[in-house]
């Protein structure tokens, strides 16, 4: 239904989307997460038309939306995280209007802005003015406008922004009765809600595509087969050596604990290897009590955390490279200068030395041809009386 390849905007020198490729089927809710600045607007606003791409195609149902953009965005119904709201009009004028620009058939009108206003909650307050609206019921206009004349594809971002927890309830509850009919890409910070609504979940950092699958693909996919979470009494050494002798441990994280005497520990196994009765066995052996065991499962926060901190922390080892060859190619051209600069003194030192030799060199031959001259002078005298005598 949705294909996007090869998806890539600049700004600029700057990168918001990289080489970003996926596709949604017909019917699927795709839960579009990603830190602030990841890139999830801008892709949105590009899968919509409103902005466009500096490389790569978006087709909606085979419609490319940059080559054919009229037929594409006919199929789209696009709630942004600010909706744009006429504030002066009440909600059914609103609601009209936006049929109209859609050209929903006159006839079909009436029935379906009434529909979609029993839909989304909004019928009771038709007649007010869109400005004397709370932040929920405006969020609730602009997903009703989305909506109207029914398009098989919705893109919403952010829909539960300003929502209180039972609107937040029955909006999700919407949603999922709206992909019967329609394909929908859900942004949201809300990690719970992608996870209750969505079928598929993409995660992209730094315009990225980081990963793609179900939540409960995901789950597993991140939790490998088990994660245990093990609280126990006894020392650090009692407890390493206990478990030393379980097969199948890959990883052991001691957590800390508040209580005196305990220790809490995460423990990761090989895939398809369930270590809780070893567990059990060897710390009655060591003579460490257990106080909790568990086996832990992530959540969709869990993952989504996981995922954007080793995608951010390997972004930072690579500046941290980079960073450090910099310093290191500036600190060899520092060297480079000082040495200049040295060689720069030797030679002046030198050139002053050689100046001073060869000053004290022509001193000597001026005090030499003075003292010859005086010499010639004494000599002449002396001839001078001789002849007079």
């Amino acid at each position: 239904m949705i294909e996007v390849k090869n998806l890539v905007k600049r700004y600029g020198n700057h990168l918001a989307v990289d080489d970003l490729s996926f596709t949604v089927e017909r019917g699927q809710i795709l839960g579009f997460l990603g830190p602030n600045g990841a890139g999830k607007s801008t892709t949105m606003n590009m899968i919509t038309g409103y902005i466009a791409a500096t490389s790569g195609s978006v087709t909606i149902d085979g419609n490319d939306v940059f080559e054919d953009p009229i037929e594409a965005k006919k199929m789209i119904g696009y709630l942004p995280e600010i909706p744009p709201l006429y504030l002066d009009m009440s909600v059914v004028e609103y609601l009209e209007f936006i049929a109209e620009i859609k050209a929903v058939k006159k006839k079909e009108r009436t029935k379906m802005i009434q529909d979609i206003m029993k839909m989304t909650k909004v019928d009771d307050v038709s007649e007010r003015l869109i400005k004397h609206l709370s932040k929920g019921y405006k969020q609730r206009v602009g997903l009703a406008g989305a909506i109207v004349g029914y398009p098989e594809v919705l893109i919403l971002d952010e829909p539960t922004v300003g929502l209180d927890p039972k609107q937040i309830i029955e909006i999700r509850d919407l949603i999922k009765s709206l992909s019967k009919n329609h394909t929908i890409i859900l942004s949201s910070h809300i990690l719970s809600e992608v996870s209750a609504v969505c079928d598929k979940v993409m995660i992209i950092n730094k315009g990225k595509l980081i990963v793609s699958d179900s939540p409960e693909n995901l789950s597993k996919h991140m939790e490998g087969a088990n994660n245990v979470h093990l609280i126990v009494k006894g020392t650090k050494d009692k407890v390493m050596k206990a478990l030393n002798k379980i097969d199948g441990i890959v990883k052991v994280d001691f957590q800390g604990t508040s209580e005196e005497d305990l220790i809490e520990l995460k423990i990761q196994s090989k895939e398809a290897i369930d270590i809780r009765e070893e567990l059990f066995y060897a710390m009655a052996e060591a003579g460490c009590p257990i106080y909790g065991l568990e086996r832990k499962v992530m959540s969709l926060e869990d993952i989504f955390l996981e995922l954007t901190e080793n995608s951010t922390i390997t972004e930072r080892k690579k500046k941290s490279f980079f960073g450090q060859m910099k310093k290191e190619k500036q600190e060899e051209k520092q060297e480079e200068r000082q040495q200049e600069k040295q060689e720069e003194k030797q030679e002046q030192k030198q050139e002053e030395q050689a100046q001073e030799t060869q000053n004290q060199v022509m001193q000597v031959k001026e005090e030499h041809e003075k003292e010859n001259l005086e010499f010639e002078d004494r000599e002449f005298e002396s001839d001078k009386e001789e002849e007079e005598c």
